[in-house]
């Protein structure tokens, strides 16, 4: 028996008998250790010849490539880990607003104090917001030199700066310009990261199509089985019209946002709307239902806040122990949530870059920010998903999301500009397009849960929505049954009564 293995008998982890008895690729079974990491415990022949077939399909030239997914062996955090983390976000967004013509020439917060009367611009992260009885706004404005305030008035002339303002949220990271005054800085103007203006809004040479699914939730005793059916028919090009299933053809890459499965104990009572109350059945009756569509569709699968593992982004892809039966699925590509991939890219082409989120934090700003709450809070993630890109970051605010602190990197910050930026979370589908980036929020497949009513959460389920990479047009169909069709259309109206 080789000294890995030996080492990892030590460490917990089962290892079967029949590898105790022969020798093993040692390299191969260290990767393996490297990959999982703690996850591990349990090694057999069958997980390292899975493991080597995956990393063989990998070297190939693949229509799918990870760029970005999350996977560090857990260890303790400190108080340091989110002193480093919140570093190491300020000077990468602030690296990127100094590329704004406006913010040439930024002078530091601690020479302020030597500059009355002067036109200025700074760079700094928001540690408090308040409001005085005028209705100014008061930021207080850090960098890694000082504070110092920075006020925003309320006046015909100043509508468009005030507004913005209005939205600003703590620990977002900014660019001002104004003029110095005593010991404040009067703003003008308001700069974020953004996303450049110049995007190339990309286009594929050959007509396939990206289908974009969300919140399966396999388990749940809502699971909406009938309709799910009718999307698998679909696929297989067994029903439609003749367009449906020549576009059923056509498709080749599928992404699935987390919430694959219900999870067990994920909110109190849980157990209440459970079907299958086992997390690895679960996870077995998701691969059950995904081996169903056609092995040429390349699937691409995060993970959300009802899958196995920890709540805390960024979220590792769903541990092996539980989920085995989906990372066996040969055109199965598992990554971190959140995580990027390319898809499409050949010598010719480079490809679309897809920024995969489940949506943690879409809740918190749908509810804390004025101008998205007004406009209908979760029922437009389309406005939601501008504002983090605008912020170049997905949570912001300390506390929009539960996250893990890493010293080495902050994997909330979209520091890659996606092509497609697609998110689940909030159980409602839609398309829309910001500076050619195709933002999609893509719909779930239970009916409503008591825990989605507390929750706030106005589903749209049983669509799927699919973008033709050749045109980025996309089109949603709607799965369900006449009879829901009528309730769903009955709500609306309802709704914009209330209105």
């Amino acid at each position: 028996m080789g000294s890995t293995l030996n080492s990892l008998i030590e460490k917990g982890v089962l290892v079967s008998p029949e590898l105790i008895e022969k020798e093993v690729d040692e390299e191969l079974v260290k990767e393996i250790t490297e990959f999982f990491g703690d996850s591990l415990d349990y090694l057999d022949e069958e997980i390292i010849n899975n493991f080597k077939k995956q990393k063989q399909e990998n070297e190939k030239e693949s229509p799918v490539t990870i760029i970005q997914t999350y996977n560090n062996p857990p260890k303790k955090r400190t108080y340091q880990d989110f002193v480093k983390v919140f570093n190491n976000r300020y000077d990468n967004i602030a690296s990127i607003l100094r590329t704004r013509r406006e913010l040439e020439g930024t002078t530091t917060i601690s020479r302020l104090k030597d500059m009355q009367n002067e036109r200025v611009s700074i760079i700094g992260m928001i540690q408090d917001k308040n409001y005085t009885k005028n209705q100014a706004i008061i930021l207080k404005l850090e960098d890694p030199t000082g504070i110092t305030t920075v006020i925003i008035r309320k006046d015909d002339n100043n509508k468009e700066l005030y507004e913005t303002a209005n939205d600003l949220v703590l620990d977002e990271i900014i660019g001002v310009t104004g003029r110095t005054a005593k010991d404040a800085v009067f703003a003008d103007k308001i700069i974020f990261p953004e996303i450049p203006l110049n995007k190339e809004l990309k286009k594929g040479r050959e007509e396939e199509y990206l289908v974009c699914l969300g919140d399966t939730h396999f388990g749940s005793n809502v699971f909406m089985e009938k309709e799910f059916k009718k999307f698998i028919d679909w696929i297989n090009g067994r029903v439609g019209s003749e367009e449906q299933k020549n576009i059923a053809k056509k498709v080749k890459y599928l992404v699935l946002t987390g919430d694959i499965v219900e999870g067990v104990g994920v909110y109190p009572s849980q157990e209440e709307d459970l079907e299958i109350k086992d997390i690895t059945e679960q996870y077995e009756e998701a691969a059950r239902w995904i081996k169903q569509i056609p092995s040429h569709i390349h699937i691409i699968i995060t993970t959300g806040n009802h899958d196995a593992g920890r709540l805390s982004e960024p979220q590792e892809p769903p541990p092996i122990e539980f989920s085995k039966s989906l990372w066996e699925i040969p055109n199965v590509t598992m990554i971190s949530n959140p995580g990027y991939v390319n898809i499409g890219k050949t010598k010719d082409f480079p490809g679309f870059d897809l920024l995969l989120y489940h949506g943690g934090s879409l809740i918190y700003y749908a509810d804390n920010i004025p101008s998205i709450r007004s406009l209908g809070g979760q029922k437009r993630s389309d406005l939601i998903m501008k504002f983090l890109l605008q912020r170049r970051h997905l949570a912001p605010t300390h506390g929009s999301t539960l996250y893990l602190p890493d010293a080495e990197k902050d994997y909330l910050l979209i520091d890659l500009v996606p092509d497609f930026f697609i998110t689940g979370h909030i159980h409602r589908s839609s398309v829309s397009e910001y500076r050619g980036v195709s933002m999609i929020n893509a719909s779930c497949w239970t009916e409503t849960t008591d825990d989605q009513v507390k929750r706030g959460l106005e589903p749209l389920p049983a669509r799927v929505t699919l973008i033709n990479l050749k045109t980025r047009q996309p089109k949603i169909m709607n799965y369900l049954g006449k009879e829901a069709k009528e309730k769903e259309k009955e709500k609306a109206k309802q709704a914009k009564q209330l209105d």
